[in-house]
């Protein structure tokens, strides 16, 4: 089976959705609109099967949600099956804050604000920079640390952060957060 390259996304709402399967369609990649959802309730083996569907070549940006769910939660099940997969091959990771009440953090390589600009501190739901200097706080990102990706990009709530990542503005956080990871990895033609 040829191996699949993809990106994890720490968000699968509705607004997510949208945003990355839009992004998807800008940058030649596929997404996994099946792995959205509040939270993901795809198996591991369904979800799997549906990477191994997409077109040989292109990344898939695949999105994980736990709900709030505090420690490991479905999302992050997800993600952990994936990884320990022989098949695939994780780029990096886009950790999405939120502010729920089991939040949880993890370690990021920088930010992105909602402003586009490049950050040491990790960001808010908002995208705001936050205190804390290379982490964020999520609700499904308790398990990135201990995958050890090589890219882990912070960002703000996906298609929202007070209308600076909408889809009339062309999603320019998430897509930037995307064009990075993918021009870290050696595709070219990511429009950066």
């Amino acid at each position: 089976m040829p191996m699949k390259d993809l990106i994890f996304i720490t968000d699968g709402d509705a607004a997510a959705r949208k945003t990355v399967e839009w992004v998807a369609r800008e940058l030649s990649c596929r997404s996994i609109s099946a792995s959205a959802g509040n939270p993901s309730v795809l198996t591991g083996k369904e979800l799997l099967s549906l990477i191994h569907q997409t077109p040989i070549g292109m990344p898939v940006l695949v999105m994980f949600d736990d709900c709030g769910y505090r420690n490991e939660g479905p999302g992050e099940v997800l993600m952990r099956f994936l990884y320990e997969s022989p098949d695939v091959r994780i780029l990096g990771a886009i950790a999405v804050a939120s502010s729920t009440h089991s939040s949880e953090w993890t370690k990021v390589d920088f930010s992105i604000d909602r402003y586009g600009d490049i950050t040491k501190y990790g960001v808010d739901k908002e995208g705001l920079p936050d205190l804390e200097v290379n982490r964020i706080n999520g609700d499904t990102v308790y398990i990135l640390d201990e995958l050890k990706l090589p890219l882990v990009i912070g960002i703000g709530d996906i298609g929202k952060m007070r209308g600076q990542d909408e889809l009339k503005k062309g999603c320019p956080i998430t897509k930037k957060a995307v064009q990075i990871i993918l021009e870290r990895s050696g595709y070219v033609d990511s429009g950066l």
